[in-house]
């Protein structure tokens, strides 16, 4: 990551992706080391697919330059206050794991088990599913579903155009969710040549390469766009929710029983061959709505909780950057504060 920067505690050696800075006698490395952090690496880079630095641009940037006893106070002063930022990054990160956890085994419960914890329970007869409620059905992938097929699977580079039909691609598919943050789009024409991968409302994705274990339900708004390299499951309506399916392949049983099927040793990737004959738990469509919506209340619940740690962890970042700037130029006087803390 350009600009990263970090202090050898002992000797060292380092490769050609990295540029190391030997302070001289006379300045204290902790706060040339915080001095740098100032450095807006990404404007003074040479551009390009892969920005880079030389010693040119590093050697000829000017940090402020202190007494040597006043470096010393600075470095010792960020290092309290911003190890006590640090600490509370790293509380909201561990939460935002916890929460993670939360709202996989959350999905994972509730569409192998229900959300009535005094079913009747039965053997599913099925690996890594183990028992589920016993008025539930447990079938193939194959018997609910009108059609299980790929989508586009050639070169892209002289289909795709500025605008026109939404063309969703495996990047889009993440946490059960389809993401048009980096949008393709193909002609009407050629989506109509190709119709066999034209999405309906509640048709399943599953990525086939690369993220492997990824699966999003269509909702209305790419209702008639096309996709590349995705599986696409269209369950039959009268039996399953197409978000039931893509639920219960996000639970931790569809997850691994997706990687359980992948082959290629270089190239893992997904075939409908081996997809259709995955099993899945179903209850009634009525049971389904129910724990659909307690799903969608859960998560966005879930989901709340991880954007405030985030959102948290901004402020802490940007607070610890402000500190550290106005420290190391001289806006906040700290000699005093670290005199008296050393003399206590």
């Amino acid at each position: 990551m350009l600009g990263r920067i970090r202090e050898t505690l002992r000797p060292a050696c380092i490769d050609n992706n990295m540029m190391g800075l030997i302070v001289f006698d006379g300045n204290d490395v902790g706060f040339v080391r915080y001095a740098m952090e100032l450095v807006q690496f990404d404007l003074i880079a040479n551009p390009g697919a892969v920005p880079s630095l030389n010693e040119g641009q590093i050697g000829s940037y000017k940090l402020s330059q202190p007494p040597l006893g006043e470096q010393t106070a600075i470095a010792t002063f960020l290092d309290r206050e911003t190890g006590k930022i640090d600490a509370l990054i790293a509380e909201q990160e561990k939460l935002i794991t916890l929460l993670a956890e939360k709202r996989q085994a959350t999905i994972s419960h509730a569409v192998t088990r229900g959300l009535n914890p005094s079913a009747p329970m039965k053997d599913s007869g099925v690996a890594w599913l183990g028992e589920v409620p016993v008025h539930w059905e447990v079938k193939k992938i194959s018997a609910i579903s009108t059609k299980i097929t790929n989508g586009y699977v050639g070169p892209t580079r002289d289909i795709l155009v500025d605008s026109g039909v939404k063309y969703l691609q495996s990047l889009h598919i993440k946490n059960n969710n389809v993401v048009f943050e980096t949008p393709y789009f193909v002609e009407e024409g050629w989506s109509l040549e190709h119709g066999k991968s034209i999405l309906k409302f509640g048709d399943v994705l599953i990525v086939q390469t690369g993220d492997i274990g990824q699966v999003a339900v269509v909702p209305e708004e790419f209702v008639g766009s096309n996709c590349h390299a995705l599986i696409i499951v269209s369950p039959v309506v009268e039996l399953i929710h197409g978000a039931w399916l893509a639920q219960t392949l996000n639970s931790s049983y569809g997850f691994h029983s997706l990687l359980s099927i992948q082959t290629g040793a270089l190239h893992p990737h997904l075939n409908c061959g081996n997809v259709k004959n995955l099993h899945v738990p179903v209850p009634d469509k009525e049971e389904q709505s129910k724990i659909l919506d307690f799903l969608g209340k859960e998560i966005a619940r879930l989901d709340l909780l991880k954007s405030e740690a985030e959102r948290a962890i901004e402020l802490f970042k940007e607070r610890r950057s402000a500190l550290i700037a106005a420290a190391v130029t001289g806006k906040i006087d700290v000699r005093n504060t670290v005199a008296e803390e050393l003399a206590a």
